[in-house]
């Protein structure tokens, strides 16, 4: 399921870095450096535009897959003994339901203020996909920002190499007319690079624990309450750390890279440290 889509200026803010930072990385950096007619400058533009097309696709995909909508007539069974955890209010003790959305609402599925719809799994309200990262589009969301990072990376020292090598040819008038390009790009990849790599970095301990950022954010809280009970508390999503990743990306190594999505099931049931032992709730 595909949504539709609207104008959005911090999408098109992502469209035009990209396609800056791409000419300037293949038609100044590489052209500079190596020349885009040589062997090493055609390797290197071909490898840049392989790392971009990809980094493009997903991004495509993140705005316009659906995240993950709960079904309209969703029942909790909670006589399912398939089903170890259900998901309870916080006061009263009530099966989770959206008033917004007149339904209720299974394990991980959040309501999403601007998207006005229930999300299964969801992780976050994204300004800069225009789009909620949720169960059916958490994946390619995740690998669309393993490849900017890459991109970013590999700009940045294709960057410095190509300043190095105007630096030691005595090309100061050729270097001059560029400079302007240098400066910008590197004023947008440097805390592009960094604020990236820290995103990466964050979804990298999400995966390996399966939380979404509102299960982490909910699991401080879990946690202070266990420990003020004299409790231990454990995620019950967390199977292991290959588990959690399989779960996530699939489990062909190969395909964690590439934009599929067949192994994530429906997003109304996940496994747990708990199947197969009786039935519990958890506060939400």
């Amino acid at each position: 399921m595909t949504l539709g889509f609207s104008f959005s200026l911090p999408v098109m803010v992502v469209v035009l870095a990209i396609a800056f930072v791409y000419f300037c990385t293949v038609f100044v950096f590489i052209d500079r450096w190596f020349g885009l007619m040589t062997s090493p400058g055609i390797m290197n533009a071909v490898a840049f535009t392989g790392v971009a097309v990809m980094c493009v696709l997903n991004y495509v995909f993140a705005i316009f897959m659906d995240p993950g909508r709960v079904p309209s007539n969703f029942l909790p069974d909670i006589e399912d003994s398939r089903v170890p955890i259900h998901e309870i209010k916080r006061k009263g003790g009530d099966l989770r339901y959206c008033q917004k959305c007149s339904h209720f609402k299974p394990p991980r599925a959040h309501h999403c203020r601007v998207c006005k719809i229930c999300v299964l799994r969801m992780d976050h309200h994204c300004t800069w996909i225009n789009n909620c990262v949720g169960h059916a589009n958490y994946k390619v969301f995740f690998v669309f920002v393993v490849y900017a990072v890459i991109a970013c990376i590999y700009s940045l020292v294709l960057l410095v190499g190509s300043l190095t090598n105007d630096s030691q040819n005595d090309k100061q008038q050729s270097a001059d007319s560029f400079r302007i390009l240098y400066v910008i790009s590197g004023l947008l990849l440097v805390p592009l690079s960094m604020a990236l790599s820290g995103l990466l970095g964050w979804h990298i301990y999400l995966i390996l624990q399966n939380k979404t950022t509102i299960e982490y954010h909910e699991g401080v809280r879990a946690t202070w309450l266990e420990e003020r009970a004299g409790n231990v508390y454990k995620h019950p999503y967390d199977l292991g750390a290959y588990d959690n990743l399989t779960t996530v990306l699939g489990s062909n190594i190969i395909c964690w890279i590439c934009p599929t999505s067949r192994h994530i099931g429906n997003g109304l049931r996940f496994r747990t440290a708990y199947d197969g032992l009786p039935v519990a709730s958890t506060s939400k």
